[in-house]
């Protein structure tokens, strides 16, 4: 297996950041977000499940993100994602699961940081939000 060049992860990256906020926005459903997902290399869902993870935990999620993430996301609550997130304080480590969980882990880790960015985007950013994560256009391209 070849390594991702620098290049690559980078725009990895950039589509992972515009999917998942579609994805929290409303502006993509999450089935799509999860196809999206399932079509990149298993090395490429790992380095989306890293990125995702450090998502959720910079908008601060708490437990009951996590347990309303995992109620929205599809994935039984008792699935190894949907425990770690819903752990106090939650655990991390979700590339590292099995790879015939990473869909499940996709699907709760976006699920919950849509629960938590909602939340951050109302109290915090509402009308005067300079995020550009924030301000995605309502009329999309798919990557």
């Amino acid at each position: 297996m070849t390594e991702t060049s620098s290049r690559d992860s980078r725009a990895l990256r950039r589509e992972t950041d515009h999917v998942v906020n579609e994805v929290a926005q409303g502006l993509r459903t999450l089935d799509d977000g999860a196809a999206w997902f399932s079509d990149l290399s298993p090395a490429g869902r790992q380095e989306v499940l890293r990125e995702v993870a450090g998502y959720a935990l910079q908008a601060h999620i708490t437990a009951a993100d996590g347990r309303a993430g995992v109620a929205r996301s599809g994935v039984k609550p008792t699935a190894n994602p949907s425990v770690m997130i819903c752990m106090d304080p939650p655990r991390s480590g979700f590339a590292g699961l099995p790879a015939d969980e990473h869909e499940k882990a996709f699907r709760v880790l976006v699920s919950v940081f849509a629960v938590a960015d909602t939340r951050r985007r109302q109290k915090y950013c509402r009308g005067t939000c300079g995020h550009a994560w924030h301000n995605l256009p309502t009329a999309t391209k798919e990557p």
